[in-house]
């Protein structure tokens, strides 16, 4: 795999008691063989929650889970104490590798969306790192023609070695993808071209041991989510 384009209309969808949910990834009751990680990458879903609505309290375990608030506002809780409501154009991370439960619901008048990966982790894996913090979020705000470290890198400490989320928005002499062995390009808004393909809302493009690419504006004001990633064995 180079590059591969994974179009916002050919995902999976869930639609349950009005919240929907695209996945990138086979997921739950959709499954698809060919489909079920990038490295360490297990889930990648885009969420959108009208207001008073969310998950009840649910388990995890073996993950890091990293949250970007796109709108609204989400209220997170969990068995270890943690009670906040993480506002839009904040990134959360919450460490589920030995087992956590938690909530999410939406926490504004309006519909709140988010995007919420699932990093495989095994509990053992550096378990004294000064990364193993359980949970964190913090407001993040983008830049104007690069990229920003949302988690991983300077962003929030990951366990996940190797791997680190990033906040774009292309400029005018566009925006290089960094090198990495894979890489999952997401579009939050907007359009964008990389290479000869277009990409808009919701649509992925997936590489690995990619030629140099760069991503440049095509109409709205776009908002990128890119993950780097290690091969996993």
């Amino acid at each position: 795999m180079a590059a591969q384009v994974r179009r916002a209309a050919d995902r999976f969808r869930t639609a349950v008691e009005g919240r929907s949910t695209a996945h990138s990834f086979s997921f739950g009751a959709h499954y698809e063989p060919d489909n079920l990680a990038l490295g360490p990458l297990v889930a990648h879903n885009d969420e959108v929650l009208p207001p008073g609505t969310g998950y009840a309290e649910h388990r995890h375990t073996g993950l890091e889970i990293v949250t970007w608030v796109v709108s609204g506002a989400l209220r997170h809780r969990d068995d270890r104490g943690h009670e906040v409501v993480v506002p839009a154009g904040a990134v959360q991370r919450l460490d589920a590798a030995a087992g956590v439960a938690h909530s999410e619901v939406a926490a504004a008048d309006d519909p709140t969306r988010f995007v919420q990966s699932w990093l495989r982790l095994d509990a053992a894996d550096d378990p004294d790192a000064a990364a193993a913090t359980t949970y964190a979020w913090t407001a993040v705000e983008p830049v104007a023609g690069g990229w920003v470290d949302l988690a991983g890198g300077e962003g929030l400490p990951l366990r996940t070695q190797g791997a680190t989320l990033l906040l774009g928005v292309p400029g005018g002499d566009g925006l290089a993808i960094p090198d990495a062995p894979l890489a999952h390009l997401f579009v939050v808004s907007g359009r964008v071209a990389v290479g000869r393909e277009v990409l808009g809302d919701g649509d992925a493009l997936r590489t690995s041991d990619h030629e140099p690419l760069s991503v440049t504006a095509v109409a709205g004001d776009p908002r990128l989510l890119l993950w780097l990633l290690p091969v996993v064995g």
